[in-house]
């Protein structure tokens, strides 16, 4: 039995391989790293799974597991080169897209703009308004569908070309028979057509965000669709037999088939990884409360794990380049931050770091492919962080000339300042950049970061964690054993899911029998949902586990927040234990709670999940008193934070056993990763092979 993950970043695609095999007799686990490409992430993912399959002297038909995590659906909103989209709307609701909530993302700027306006999901010439109605609450149907007007759309759809369409019908969460009717014809017409329901993607109230989150389902997913088969197809022809699995953006993984429908679904698949990777390592150590630091080529992302719980983004706050999103999020935040990003002098005469990315080709100046701008990454080639000759174990050559010559050019000498300055400049600056992003993750939602372990990983982030660490107080750093390749092993910890939603408002203030009745009757139908899904991948019924929720609000506010649903039939005692739940999570929110206010429940959500087998990371010979130094490399003049150069001694990671403990400065060499251990702080391995980093005491 063998297993891979496969996680595409901007510059690396990172692969880890679990073999349990009888050819050798025991358990292995190999990690790799090759470069991505972008204008076909799959070749690089077919490429780098025949590599490790090599690497771990199997077959490719041996694996019998692939879970990917994507950027393909993310790229496409970045990018705006999505499908051209056709909408079918109810009449008189044809400008929803364009109205929106009359927000603006710079309340006092005459330069603002609009996005959602001047960048629309769905042109409003492919907005066509159909005659039919639905009324509240129960869902009557007022007027019927008029299915000639649907058949002439879709004829007008087919003659200007169009294969994407969406079906948005006011009322529709109430009552969807009209958008399923509409579906038909369309597909009547159009059989090759790519084709959205509101109802089977955001199956909830507030038409807005439920037609933005079908709009932007049907702009990614012709392209989605085809890059998730086209991987299969691929996958089939190396003769890798293998179930292929994606990472969704909730932290559960799912087939190509639903992701290839629901693509919304999988806009955060490649951040997600991480998150579960970086809870995976603060597992091994038994750390619960963990603050997730992916550092990459290209970005950085962050997240906060409270007590082992992946916490899911509010409603409120899940947009995706501007444009709100129904569908469940992992809560993190993201941002322009990696080894590949730009340094620069902006207009105005500030230095700046970021967003811009040199990403994978060129490429920092120092890869000598033609890049001339500098990067973070020839910053800390500069300060002697990162060795020429032991980059990526030597898999990449670097040259530290071209990083002196680029920071030189374009930083130091317009600034006035040595090459060395403006490099500790550079790092300076994308370190405040991130601290303020981990703050605004933790802090500002409630959670303290003294409490919190920080978990650096990417092959960017352990370079950066202690200082990061510093910034926002932090109680100590966790480096995982792979740390460049995390976010893969992210992947194979996490458990397969599939979720369901339907709005249901109900006061919980003096509810009646008829009220309970419904509540419960739609929580059966969910979860029967959730079971005919697992029930289709295979999944035995004591391998299917169901999480129940309530989002709920105070009556009268504009969003919902999440509330836990006792097992069992719901009646009085159940509701008072949802609104006990929902005002604990709402004082943790927003640091205040009402007890005399009704709570209402909007939407129930029910979740199926899968449990997978978690990965077994192999535990460290045990040192037994020995000395590191059977694992020192060489030294070699490094500069730090205090702007002092020590000599400083490289470590191989790999020689490295349980109990050693390295005193800073010092410098943690790996293939896929480099660790920075500052003057003032010690690391020690743990038998698992993290790495615990604390400073020194006095």
């Amino acid at each position: 039995m063998a297993r891979i993950g496969v996680d595409v970043g901007g510059t690396f695609t990172d692969l880890v391989l679990e073999v349990e095999g009888e050819k050798q007799g025991k358990h292995r686990v190999y990690v790799h790293k090759v470069p991505s490409t972008p204008w076909d992430q799959s070749e690089g993912v077919l490429g780098g799974i025949l590599e490790i399959c090599r690497i771990g002297g199997i077959y490719p038909s041996d694996v019998r597991l692939i879970v990917h995590g994507t950027t393909v659906a993310t790229n496409i909103t970045i990018e705006h080169n999505g499908a051209e989209v056709g909408m079918l709307t109810t009449r008189g609701f044809r400008d929803i897209l364009h109205i929106g909530r009359h927000k603006r993302p710079e309340n006092f700027s005459l330069q603002f703009d609009v996005p959602w306006q001047s960048r629309p999901l769905v042109k409003r010439r492919n907005r066509i308004a159909i005659g039919e109605r639905v009324m509240p609450p129960h869902g009557e149907v007022a007027q019927p569908l008029d299915e000639d007007e649907v058949r002439a759309a879709a004829e007008l759809f087919k003659a200007r070309g169009i294969r994407s369409v969406i079906v948005c019908f006011l009322y529709s969460f109430l009552n969807d028979a009209h958008e399923r009717r509409a579906k038909e014809i369309i597909q009547e017409v159009l059989p090759d057509a790519y084709v959205s329901c509101s109802s089977e993607v955001a199956n909830v109230i507030r038409e807005y965000e439920r037609f933005s989150t079908t709009a932007m389902n049907a702009y990614v997913g012709p392209k989605t669709s085809l890059y998730l088969k086209n991987l299969e197809q691929k996958l089939v022809d190396a003769g890798i037999k293998a179930h292929l699995r994606i990472m969704q953006s909730n932290g559960g993984v799912s087939t190509v088939e639903k992701c290839s429908k629901e693509a919304v679904s999988i806009l955060m698949s490649g951040l997600a990884g991480g998150v579960m990777g970086g809870r995976w390592a603060g597992a091994l150590s038994e750390e619960k409360n963990v603050i997730t630091v992916d550092i990459g080529g290209t970005s950085a992302d962050f997240s906060t794990i409270p007590d082992g719980k992946v916490k899911i983004m509010n409603p409120r706050d899940t947009y995706v380049g501007a444009y709100p999103i129904l569908a469940p999020m992992i809560d993190l935040a993201t941002m322009g931050a990696g080894g590949g990003s730009i340094a620069y002098i902006d207009e105005g005469g500030a230095f700046r770091v970021g967003p811009r990315s040199a990403g994978a080709d060129p490429g920092p100046a120092c890869y000598g492919k033609g890049g001339t701008e500098p990067t973070v990454t020839d910053a800390q080639v500069v300060l002697g962080r990162l060795d020429p000759d032991h980059f990526l174990g030597g898999g990449i050559e670097i040259d530290a000339e071209l990083a002196r010559e680029a920071i030189r050019t374009k930083v130091a000498e317009p600034l006035g300042l040595t090459v060395e300055e403006a490099a500790l400049g550079i790092i300076r600056i994308l370190n405040s950049n991130m601290s303020l992003a981990i703050r605004a993750n933790s802090v500002a939602k409630g959670y303290d970061p003294r409490k919190f372990a920080l978990a650096p990983f990417g092959g960017a982030g352990p370079l950066n964690g202690v200082a990061l660490a510093e910034a926002v107080s932090a109680r100590e750093v966790i480096v995982p054993p792979a740390p460049g390749i995390t976010a893969a092993i992210g992947l194979l910890v996490t458990d397969m899911q599939y979720e369901f939603m339907r709005s249901v408002p109900t006061l919980l203030k003096d509810v009646e029998q008829p009220a309970l009745d419904k509540l419960n009757r739609v929580i059966d139908e969910l979860t029967a949902l959730c079971r005919e899904r697992l029930d289709d991948d295979g999944v035995p019924a004591d391998n299917q586990h169901f999480v129940r929720i309530a989002e709920c609000r105070y009556h009268g506010q504009g969003f919902e927040l999440r509330a836990d649903i006792p097992e069992g039939r719901i009646d009085g005692e159940r509701l008072a234990a949802v609104k006990a739940s929902f005002q604990a999570q709402h004082k943790r929110d927003y640091g205040w709670a009402f007890d005399d206010v009704d709570v209402e429940i909007v939407t129930i959500r029910i979740i199926g999940i899968a449990r997978t087998r978690p990965l077994a990371w192999p535990e460290l010979e045990d040192a037994a008193g020995s000395s590191p130094d059977s694992a020192l490399m060489y030294e070699r003049p490094t500069i730090f934070d205090d702007r002092k150069s020590y000599a400083t001694p490289r470590y191989d990671r790999k020689k490295l056993k349980a109990g050693h403990e390295l005193s800073g400065p010092a410098i943690i060499v790996q293939h896929d990763s480099t660790t920075l251990v500052p003057p003032g702080y010690v690391a020690k391995v743990s038998a698992k092979g993290n790495i615990h980093i604390n400073a020194q005491r006095a």
